[in-house]
């Protein structure tokens, strides 16, 4: 049974922490930085990019998380966790944490309004169709030469990995399916 940590600080966490309970792994909601120290793993929720950005700083875990996703930890972002994960962000804005080498446009595909739900297969992740579900999503516009395509929409970049970081610009967490949560399991027994 593997221990994984989800972001509680803001944002769709419940939703994470009931599907890896569902498949039976522990679930804690991290909200201290000394949480970090017993996981193997973390999920980044969806949610708002800045302000759990400032919470990050308020709560002082920005700092040491950096440090254990550069030391190894498993770390996957979910929309706003993709956009905490990446080195840039299109546009003026400052990035977060900026551990994974991807440039990120925030609400590329629109308003709430926009929001739309695509099925597909996604081969390193499954053979079967799995349901992406895009809210504000963001997507990838540029990646370094280390980092993994795993799967695009309409041309555009939503899911990708680096090492021991893994992003979707989708939310897994609002279906039935639990295939990307058991594909970011697999990822915490080949812990770097």
């Amino acid at each position: 049974m593997k221990k994984i940590g989800v972001l509680a600080l803001q944002g769709a966490f419940r939703e994470h922490i009931n599907i890896i309970k569902s498949i039976g792994h522990e679930a804690i909601e991290i909200r201290k930085a000394e949480q970090l120290d017993d996981i193997d793993g973390i999920i980044l929720p969806g949610g708002e990019s800045t302000a759990m950005g400032k919470l990050l700083d308020d709560f002082k875990i920005k700092d040491i998380l950096i440090d254990k996703i550069n030391s190894g930890l498993p770390v996957w972002g979910t929309c706003a966790g993709m956009i905490l994960l990446a080195n840039e962000l299109d546009g003026n804005e400052d990035a977060h944490l900026k551990v994974m080498d991807i440039k990120v446009r925030r609400n590329a595909y629109g308003s709430q309004l926009d929001s739309f739900v695509a099925k597909e297969v996604i081969k390193e992740v499954s053979d079967k169709e799995i349901p992406m579900v895009f809210i504000r999503a963001p997507y990838i516009v540029d990646v370094g030469e280390d980092v993994d395509l795993i799967h695009k929409v309409d041309g555009n970049i939503v899911a990708a990995r680096q090492g021991n970081i893994l992003v979707t610009s989708f939310h897994p967490e609002l279906t039935d399916d639990t295939t990307f949560h058991e594909y970011f399991i697999n990822m915490t027994n080949n812990r770097i």
